[in-house]
């Protein structure tokens, strides 16, 4: 996938790209960003390093492969934002499973959107024809987003998901790419 550079509505210029093995670091801090603000993600635990290296090694692998589409956000050298389609098998071959987070401070300044569209382009080239994405159904700022890049809610999963003792339905979400 080729470079993407924007301006964020914060006026940070904002580079989208494939992650690469040198991100490891960012990406360990990335994600446990997320589980420390108990953000609505299924990881509830932090990685470690190791962890983080093993899966990153498998994720450049899938990627070289074609089986995963995979992109970061990068702002002032610090990548803020990662997201993928990973593609499905068999008979599902044509449908991609979306999955998409920003750290805190870069949310509302465009970098979801254009991530959204960059990965929908990818995922249209690779011949994909449907995005799914599982998403809480507490999650509204989440939800706005898929729905205004043309999500829409096709079932949920009641009581889907158990955090800290309390059950949230989870929605499920799907795009027509034909």
């Amino acid at each position: 996938m080729q470079h993407k550079t924007f301006v964020a509505k914060d006026g940070r210029k904002v580079v989208i790209r494939s992650p690469r093995w040198e991100d490891l670091e960012d990406l360990i801090e990335y994600i446990n960003s997320l589980v420390d603000e108990k953000v609505e993600i299924l990881l509830t635990k932090k990685v470690t390093r190791e962890e983080e290296a093993e899966w990153l090694a498998k994720r450049l692998i899938s990627i070289d492969k074609g089986d995963v589409i995979h992109v970061v956000a990068e702002v002032d050298g610090e990548v803020v934002a990662g997201a993928e389609v990973e593609k499905r098998k068999y008979l599902m071959s044509h449908v991609g499973m979306l999955g998409i987070g920003i750290k805190s401070p870069f949310r509302g300044i465009g970098i979801g959107t254009i991530i959204m569209e960059t990965l929908i382009e990818e995922s249209k080239k690779a011949g994909l024809k449907v995005l799914v994405l599982d998403v809480f159904d507490t999650n509204n700022i989440a939800k706005e987003l898929y729905e205004k890049m043309g999500f829409k809610e096709v079932g949920k999963v009641p009581k889907g998901i158990c955090k800290n003792g309390k059950y949230i339905d989870l929605v499920k979400m799907a795009l027509e790419l034909w």
